[in-house]
């Protein structure tokens, strides 16, 4: 298969594994980041679980490189905002320099930015070793409609082939002397002429794709085959039924303590 969206080419732990598999994985890991009382319970499941799991699926570099650039911005965002203007009863502050930090917003920070690490990395660790075409088939076979899987499917291709298409747009506009470089006001005047034809190009790849799956009969009823088979070994479906009973303890103990 060649690389589409996300997706890695490697071979792997998780390359091995049932998409359903990794996605169970995942709701257990995002509920855990949520219902642990730890404040960094998601920056230590990050790091006790899904770098362990990156390294031993080949994709540590690029799972890395893509989540501090997803997220490094937010994070420093948060911790700015709410550590100057958090409007929280607790009185203690930390100095930084001439910055006055309330503790308590510095807090509340920390705890949100190490969720919003396993809620952006277990998907992207997911996509990197899954290949969409396979997690739409898993999803199809479990009962997903067919068109809601088109859906998923091209959402997962849209952006890097967006990207893509752009990249080459610009490529041939700058071959016809288009200035794109510069200060910030000549990069503005250059992407007005690359929308058009990225928007053509867009519509005329979404005319394609429907011309595509209509002449493969698509939307005709019956049962449909696919090219490969994506396997399910009983401890597969197992190791998902002790992951869902997990989650749901812990959902039932988090339940049971807020009630205390």
């Amino acid at each position: 298969m060649q690389r589409t969206g996300l997706f890695l080419e490697r071979v792997g732990f998780l390359q091995r594994l049932n998409p359903l598999t990794k996605l169970t994985g995942a709701l257990l890991l995002i509920g855990a980041a949520f219902l642990l009382p730890t404040p960094l319970a998601g920056a230590a499941l990050l790091v006790l679980a899904l770098m362990p799991l990156a390294v031993a699926s080949a994709v540590l570099r690029s799972f890395v490189d893509v989540l501090l650039k997803t997220l490094l911005p937010v994070i420093l965002s948060l911790l700015l905002v709410q550590g100057l203007f958090f409007p929280g009863a607790d009185p203690a502050t930390i100095m930084l320099g001439p910055f006055a930090f309330r503790r308590a917003g510095l807090e509340f920070a920390l705890t949100t930015a190490s969720r919003l690490l396993i809620v952006a990395g277990a998907p992207l660790l997911i996509f990197q070793t899954t290949h969409p075409i396979i997690l739409v088939q898993a999803l199809t076979e479990r009962g997903m409609p067919r068109s809601i899987g088109y859906i998923l499917l091209v959402a997962l291709q849209l952006i890097p082939a967006m990207s893509e298409r752009a990249a080459g747009v610009a490529e041939a506009q700058r071959a016809r002397g288009l200035e794109t470089e510069g200060g910030l006001l000549q990069r503005a005047r250059g992407v007005l002429p690359l929308v058009s034809p990225l928007i053509v190009g867009a519509l005329v790849d979404a005319e394609e794709r429907a011309m595509a799956i209509e002449s493969r009969a698509f939307t005709a009823p019956g049962r449909k085959t696919w090219l490969h088979d994506v396997p399910d070994p009983p401890v597969e479906r197992s190791a998902r039924l002790v992951m869902w009973l997990a989650l749901g303890a812990l959902i039932v103990w988090r339940a049971a303590v807020a009630v205390v």
